[in-house]
C-alpha cells in the first residue's frame, strides 16, 4: 500500500508505544474531500495483521464505523488484540489523524482454514467484457452536451480504473429502473502477494464504492450529493488475481437521509466470489 499508491503505504510500529502504528495516506487516495474509506479500513486491517503476527490466520471479516474525518497525510493506528486463538483471533483498531479525537474504528476476525461446506448462492452478472467499454478516464462521447462538475478525482485517475458495464451514464435521460450498477475495476498499481494473487486488502478499497446504485435509482432529482459511509462491513471470501475484477453494486433501501447498499466482487477468470460488502451511507449535499 502506498502514500502515492500501494507500494509506498508501509504501516510501521512506533518504537516504545506497544499497539501504536503509523503510515501516510497520500493525495491520490482522495475521494470527494477525504481519503477513500476503503483505504483507511485497509490501513486498520494491515496494522491488526502486524499486531497479531499469525500469517496462517488471514482476514475473514471487518466492520468499521467512521466517527471522524481521517485526512490525507500522516495517520496513527492504535490496535488492541481482544483474543489471539489457535484458529481464530479478534482485534480492534482505530485510525485517526494525529491529534484528532476520533477517526475510523474497526473490529476484525482473522482465521485459518477450517473444515466445512462450500457453495456460492450469488450469481455472476452477465455483462460485456471491459475491452471496448467507456470508462471514467474517457472523454464524453462526441456530440454530447454534458460537463462533469469539478475536477477528476485522483482516486479514479491514479488508483482505480473504472468501466461501467451496467447502468445509465449521467448524460443520458433518466428512466426509472432498479437500484443496480455493475463496474469493471482494475488497480493501476495492484498489491500482489508472493503467490501471485492480489492482496485481499485491495478488496476493501474496491468494495467501498457503493453509492452508484443509489444514483441509478434516484437520478438527478436531488441535485449534487455524495454518499459518505456511516459504517462498512466486508467479508473476505477468496483470492483474486491481478487484472480486471467485476463489482456488482445494489441498493436495498433509502430513507431518512440514509441508504443501505451492498457490493459483490468477482474474479471473472473463474467466476469466483472474492468479497461481499455492505454499508449504510448518508446523503451529503455540496450546497
Amino acid at each position: 500500500m502506498g502514500a502515492t499508491g500501494w507500494a509506498e503505504l508501509d504501516v510501521e510500529e512506533v518504537a516504545g508505544l506497544p499497539g501504536r502504528y503509523t503510515t501516510t495516506i497520500g493525495e491520490p487516495w482522495e475521494l470527494a474531500i477525504v481519503p477513500q474509506g476503503g483505504i483507511v479500513a485497509a490501513v486498520a486491517a494491515k496494522a491488526m495483521a502486524l499486531a497479531l503476527d499469525h500469517p496462517d490466520q488471514t482476514l475473514r471479516t471487518l466492520s468499521a464505523v467512521f466517527a471522524g474525518r481521517v485526512e490525507t497525510g500522516p495517520v496513527e493506528i492504535d490496535v488492541a488484540v481482544l483474543r489471539a486463538g489457535r484458529s481464530m483471533s479478534q482485534l480492534t483498531a482505530t485510525v485517526r489523524t494525529p491529534g484528532a479525537d476520533a477517526g475510523l474504528t474497526a473490529i476484525a476476525v482473522f482465521g485459518r482454514e477450517r473444515r466445512g461446506g462450500s457453495f456460492t448462492d450469488l450469481v455472476f452478472p452477465e455483462v460485456e467484457p471491459p475491452e471496448g467499454l467507456r470508462g471514467y478516464r474517457d472523454p464524453v462521447p462526441e456530440g454530447v452536451d454534458f460537463e462533469f462538475d469539478g475536477d477528476p478525482r485522483p482516486f479514479w485517475e491514479q488508483i482505480v480504473e473504472c468501466r461501467p458495464a451496467m447502468g445509465r451514464p449521467p448524460w443520458e435521460p433518466f428512466e426509472d429502473g432498479p437500484a443496480e450498477i455493475v463496474y469493471w475495476y482494475r488497480l493501476d498499481d495492484p498489491p500482489v502477494l508472493d503467490d501471485g494473487t492480489l492482496d485481499p486488502l485491495a478488496s476493501l478499497v474496491l468494495c467501498d464504492t457503493m453509492p452508484g446504485a443509489v444514483g441509478q435509482k434516484l437520478g438527478p432529482s436531488l441535485g449534487n450529493w455524495f454518499g459518505p459511509s456511516a459504517d462498512f462491513t466486508i467479508h473476505l471470501l477468496g483470492p483474486a488475481r491481478p487484472g480486471w475484477l467485476l463489482a456488482h453494486n445494489r441498493a436495498r433501501h433509502a430513507g431518512d437521509g440514509y441508504a443501505s447498499v451492498e457490493m459483490a466482487l468477482w474474479d471473472p477468470l473463474d467466476r469466483t466470489l472474492v468479497a461481499y460488502a455492505t454499508q449504510v451511507m448518508f446523503f451529503s449535499f455540496f450546497d
